[in-house]
């Protein structure tokens, strides 16, 4: 469970207000317009942006002010953030140690995350090497080796192609099960949500509506803000 209790954050031209909690374990699709708060509320979940005022708990442990690394989140962007000089199975293994200082044992456990992943035979390649595809799933085999109980994805299929971006919906939602997490899952694309999510919630203009179940969420007729937005 995620709480956000009266979490607020202000800049000079934009304001969020939140004040919900996220059900767990399970998949919650965060959806609504651009520069309406989506992304700002993952990265005061993650712990990359400090609230002024509000707290955030986890499990219900109060991790405000934590670092995200002292948090037990982690979480993927569009940009899958690997480094173009190490190949498949080192960029993975920096979710272990980022050092690289890994033994066998752990190396073995690099392996099996990227053949979990269906990396067999790419463990070699370099990121240039790489389909889009293979590269998101590169970058989740590293979240999957931090062993962190929730996973935030923020648009990371976005720029992926349709049957691509329909596999990867597929590797989140089986991983959701295998490994009982709860996934935040940031989209533009009701089709995504009603491809892979349990819940939904409605974000815009620095605020956020009640998690519901995907069947009500879609339920007609639409909330008037969701029914604007689409």
């Amino acid at each position: 469970m995620i709480d956000l209790e009266d979490v607020q954050w202000t800049t000079e031209d934009f304001n969020v207000r939140f004040s919900l909690s996220f059900p767990g374990p399970g998949i919650i699709g965060i959806i609504g317009p651009s520069g309406g708060g989506k992304s700002t509320l993952l990265n005061i979940v993650a712990g990359f942006t400090d609230p002024q005022s509000g707290r955030v708990r986890i499990n219900g442990n109060d991790v405000t002010g934590f670092a995200p690394s002292e948090r037990p989140v982690s979480i993927l962007f569009q940009e899958h953030n690997l480094f173009a000089h190490l190949d498949a199975a080192k960029n993975a293994a920096l979710g272990l140690k980022p050092d690289l200082s890994l033994d066998k044992a752990e190396w073995r456990e690099v392996d099996a995350a990227l053949a979990r992943l269906g990396l067999q035979g790419r463990e070699t390649h370099r990121p240039a090497e790489l389909s889009g595809g293979e590269r998101q799933r590169v970058a989740l085999a590293r979240i999957l080796l931090r062993k962190k109980p929730i996973l935030l994805l923020d648009e990371p299929f976005s720029g992926l192609g349709p049957r691509l971006r329909r596999d990867m919906l597929e590797v989140v939602r089986k991983l959701q099960q295998d490994l009982d997490l709860t996934v935040l899952m940031v989209s533009h694309d009701p089709d995504d949500l009603k491809a892979i999510a349990s819940h939904a919630v409605f974000v815009a203009d620095g605020t956020a509506s009640t998690p519901q179940t995907i069947d009500r969420f879609f339920a007609t007729p639409l909330q008037p803000r969701l029914a604007d937005y689409l």
